[in-house]
């Protein structure tokens, strides 16, 4: 994983309520543990007519939403099964941040594990968001801030062990993989059989 400390881009609106992991990845594409590939199947439903063709009314698709970064989906975000392929779909999409007032809980611990920020923001300031597409925000991860062009600032809260993971670019299994040496140490202490 790549740490995760700044992300400046335009955002993508997707106001959509309840979208499910269905959604973001339908489960005909789950079969497979690999990351890469998996962005051609994000929102697969919605992006592609029956025919392949991209389909011109779904809102990532227009022009001014492509090269995004950042998205900002409608409430309840996420929601739906468990699917660590959801993020893994939207970063290999090239998503790099999803945004919302409310982003589903199981799908939001996915995400920051794997380096998607998935961030809760409150209500107004997600009701400006949603009527301002297009507009250039930088986040924060360190701050854990938002800014807006004219400097204005939104905050956002962050789990310290996830903020710890993406600011130093490492899964779980590698923050204890880097605390090997001290796990051995212990367990020799202890008597514990390796």
């Amino acid at each position: 994983m790549k740490p995760v400390s700044h992300i400046r881009s335009r955002t993508a609106v997707l106001a959509h309520e309840n979208i499910d992991t269905d959604r973001i990845i339908p489960a005909r594409f789950l079969t497979t543990t690999e990351r890469a590939g998996l962005g051609r199947f994000a929102f697969n439903d919605w992006r592609y007519l029956a025919d392949g063709r991209e389909n011109p009314s779904f809102e990532l698709n227009r022009d001014e939403a492509r090269g995004c970064e950042i998205l900002v989906a409608g409430r309840n975000f996420g929601c739906g099964s468990s699917r660590e392929h959801a993020p893994w779909a939207l970063l290999d999409y090239g998503l790099r941040a999803v945004l919302s007032s409310e982003i589903a809980d199981i799908f939001r611990n996915n995400s920051l594990k794997n380096g998607l920020l998935a961030l809760v923001i409150s209500e107004s300031e997600h009701r400006y968001l949603l009527a301002h597409p297009g507009l250039e925000l930088a986040i924060d991860v360190a701050a854990q801030t938002i800014e807006l062009p004219d400097g204005g600032r939104f905050g956002f809260q962050l789990d310290a062990f996830a903020k710890h993971c993406l600011l130093a670019g490492v899964d779980q299994l590698g923050f204890l993989l880097a605390h090997n040496d001290s796990i051995e140490q212990y367990e020799r202490l202890r008597g514990v059989a390796a």
